[in-house]
């Protein structure tokens, strides 16, 4: 079983994909004008209008109609199915670990100036390395934990100011 994707659309209609769902399209890519889609016998045109990866959120024209979609991943259905958000990181100062795992890497040190996105540590969970990254602009103001240490769920990992 392949990877799964929640994809809301225009911020109100949601569906689930699977990996292999798909992988099944008839996609054929044209490098002027985007793609051409075959989906239950009927024809569309699309192109991606705008796109923030980090965000993993898309304006995607389809035939003539523009739509803002925003994917999830597998991590991003973890994170919510096991009660997090990662939203609320954003409202604090405070960076803690969404799981138990390993410290595998700290890419940051007190005192560091972050960007929103920035890579600050790497932390292993499940048999996944898990990418924490700054939640806004900002300061490292501490750092709680160093490489090769384990965590607990919501144990507090790094501080901002």
């Amino acid at each position: 079983m392949g990877k799964k994707f929640k994809v809301k659309v225009n911020g109100t209609s949601e569906f689930e994909f699977a990996e292999d769902q798909i992988m099944d399209l008839d996609i054929q890519i044209n490098k002027n004008s985007g793609f051409h889609i075959l989906h239950r016998h009927k024809s569309f045109k699309a192109s991606v209008e705008k796109s923030d990866f980090l965000k993993r959120r898309y304006s995607v024209k389809i035939n003539s109609n523009i739509y803002t979609i925003d994917i999830e991943n597998d991590l991003d259905l973890l994170i919510e199915k096991m009660g997090l958000s990662l939203s609320v990181a954003q409202l604090i100062n405070d960076i803690k670990a969404p799981m138990p795992g390993l410290i595998l890497e700290v890419n940051v040190e007190e005192g560091s100036q972050v960007k929103e996105g920035d890579y600050l540590l790497v932390l292993e969970a499940m048999k996944m390395e898990n990418t924490i990254t700054a939640p806004r602009d900002g300061v490292v103001k501490s750092i709680q934990i160093k490489k090769g240490e384990t965590v607990d769920k919501n144990q507090l990992l790094i501080e901002m100011e």
